[in-house]
């Protein structure tokens, strides 16, 4: 009898059953597919042994005049700057007590220390640093106080409580994403409050790494009063941490959503010891935004752009439909005038703007319910909108990504491409993404580009996740889909860095498609990649027929493990509603599993049924694989 030869369609489809997905995939993970054919994809390794506090969700690289090659990391907690392999905290302060303003108090046998600090405006797990403390006169001395310390309990206004710890810097303690330090107990001698001269430097609030239900950039006060009525916004906690960033030439502009907007100056003396600070205090600004969604650089006409921020008329009420922009080549000027380019557009759709992607030749800028289109036209008018589409949704600020002049991002219940015009794209996991999706923790959905393989991921959370736990990808050089699971909040293609970046478990970040193993572990483990097709009828699904031989075609190039191995699995069943047979009897058997090295041939088998399913998986470190077509021995039975 000839052999059968096994190929199937590119790409996963969950949209119908798996017995009408005849000739497809069907199921997977960590495997992508290339000239139309799965491999599993590369592995990750640790981009360093450092990690940070608090989730990331944004991620900029860049390198500066003196070619030192930065990355930005913003965090729930707080704003890194990552520079060979280390963080350096550039977190803007929010406010710098006067002396003596603070007061500590110790309790015997306790390492909790109570702040007395009237007004101090803090929230749980701010970052705090004392100086000019004196001994409290026991096991607390000034060393212990006079450094950086994570807010343990909020007692009311004007109390908090801190844990006294040995003298390190944050950077030191923070083991594995988590504040770790040796904690000090006071003794009956700490009755001391820390003298007159005490001062207490507040970073701005931190964020939440998770959201809480009925807040969000989808749940917020605007538009439940009269239409157009701002609403006052102040820096809150109670909505996911989300930052934007970009570069006014080799220094940094960054905004906590709905905060204020800082700079960073790359060109100061020792630059990573030096914190960011408002755009509104630098000398000579004039009408400056202070609280806004997002901030971005247009880098063709170099206009600092905020969008949903304060007008220049209303300082400090955000209206989250209006956009401003600076006058050209300018950090400071934002008054518009007859003899400058600043200015402002107001947005006349949807209740807030929930994100803007900058283009080639433009940007785009998402509402809740509309997309709109801004481009640069010059003097007078500087920049013009057209209002593009109307009920067109987005999951969240952090769900659309740029791919030269297209915008791919995820909807509600679909996902969108928009080249000159909005489409939506036809996709073949649909169901099976929104179907098992936690819609609560929606704005942590990550849109990420893979250019070296023609990808647009999106991270986000299942059903039982607080956190993004699986991925979907589009392959929009083969248009294609596939999927599986991995934790990250982050992700960045390459460029400055020679592979992706992306942020993931214990908060640190990890350098993608290097080796073929799981890097967060140590030592690294391997990776679990496998694909499964749909059912294949054996005739028309209406007759038995053994299957009696594999041929293998696979190739495992580039695989570092001295004999890389995986398994194909065949698998039978005799109804398209049924389970795959699992039970044997002294002859014949219903699944087949054969493990297939480098130099495997083939494999004699015994199955029977009326159709069957083909795996293929590996589990080992170091295991590069990708599929042919494999051959099989298909024999009839007669019986049916």
């Amino acid at each position: 009898m000839p052999l059968t030869k096994l190929q199937f369609k590119p790409g996963i489809n969950r949209e119908t059953t798996s017995y009408s997905n005849e000739g497809g995939w069907f199921d997977m993970d960590k495997v992508r597919f290339r000239f139309g054919f799965p491999e599993k994809i590369g592995g990750w390794i640790k981009d360093s042994d450092n990690s940070f506090l608090g989730t990331a969700r944004a991620l900029h690289p860049w390198v500066s005049l003196n070619l030192d090659e930065y990355l930005g990391v913003g965090t729930a907690f707080k704003y890194y700057i990552n520079q060979g392999g280390a963080f350096y905290d550039i977190t803007p302060i929010r406010d710098t007590t006067a002396a003596g303003d603070i007061t500590f108090s110790a309790t015997d046998g306790s390492d909790e220390i109570t702040v007395t600090d009237a007004n101090h405006d803090a929230v749980v797990n701010d970052f705090v640093t004392f100086s000019g403390a004196t001994s409290l006169g026991g096991n607390i001395t000034a060393d212990i106080l006079n450094q950086e310390y994570q807010i343990y309990s909020i007692t009311d206004s004007n109390n908090y409580v801190i844990r006294a710890r040995e003298v390190a810097t944050v950077a030191d303690i923070t083991v594995d994403g988590e504040y770790s330090p040796t904690f000090v107990t006071a003794n009956a001698s700490d009755t001391g409050n820390g003298g007159s001269s005490v001062v207490g430097t507040y970073q701005i609030n931190v964020g939440l790494n998770t959201t809480v239900l009925g807040n969000g950039w989808g749940a917020g006060t605007w538009g439940r009063n009269s239409w157009g009525s701002a609403a006052t916004i102040a820096v809150t906690t109670d909505t996911l941490r989300i930052w934007s960033h970009d570069n006014f030439g080799e220094d940094l502009l960054i905004n906590v959503r709905d905060g204020n907007i800082y700079y960073w100056d790359a060109s100061a003396v020792s630059p990573l010891t030096v914190r960011g600070v408002a755009l509104s205090t630098l000398a000579g600004a004039n009408k400056a935004p202070t609280i806004a969604k997002q901030v971005i650089v247009s880098d063709q006409n170099r206009h600092i752009i905020v969008f949903g921020c304060d007008s220049e008329s209303n300082p400090g009420v955000q209206d989250p439909l209006l956009i401003r922009f600076s006058d050209q080549e300018s950090l400071t000027d934002w008054e518009s005038t007859a003899t400058n380019t600043a200015g402002e557009l107001r947005l006349g759709s949807g209740s807030e703007i929930v994100t803007a992607i900058e283009t080639r030749q433009q940007v785009l800028v998402f509402t809740d319910d509309s997309l709109y289109s801004m481009q640069f036209l010059g003097p007078p008018f500087t920049f013009g909108i057209n209002h593009i589409s109307e009920n067109t949704t987005i999951r969240g600020p952090l769900a659309a990504i740029a791919v030269e002049d297209n915008v791919f991002w995820m909807g509600k219940r679909e996902f969108y491409v928009y080249g000159g015009t909005v489409q939506r794209i036809p996709c073949s996991v649909r169901d099976y993404v929104f179907s098992d999706f936690n819609d609560n923790q929606a704005e942590k959905v990550t849109a990420g580009v893979n250019t070296l393989f023609g990808e647009v991921w999106w991270f986000y959370p299942s059903a039982n996740s607080d956190e993004n736990d699986r991925y979907v990808v589009y392959n929009y050089q083969q248009q294609l889909w596939y999927y599986g699971t991995l934790s990250r909040s982050a992700w960045l293609d390459q460029g400055i860095r020679e592979s992706p970046v992306a942020s993931g478990p214990n908060n640190y970040l990890y350098r993608h498609e290097n080796g073929f193993d799981n890097g967060e572990t140590d030592p690294a483990s391997g990776i679990t990649a496998y694909v499964e097709s749909s059912q294949v009828d054996i005739g028309e699904g209406d007759r038995f027929a053994f299957i009696r031989r594999l041929i293998p075609d696979v190739t495992f190039r580039d695989s570092t493990a001295s004999t890389p191995s995986l398994t194909m699995t065949l698998k039978t069943r005799n109804f398209p509603g049924g389970n795959y047979l699992q039970e044997t009897d002294s002859a014949i058997s219903k699944t087949a599993t054969v493990p297939v090295e480098q130099f495997t041939q083939d494999a004699h088998i015994r199955l029977r049924g009326r159709s069957f399913a083909f795996r293929i998986e590996s589990e080992n470190t170091g295991v590069s694989w990708r599929l042919g077509s494999p051959r099989v021995d298909i024999r009839p039975d007669g019986r049916r």
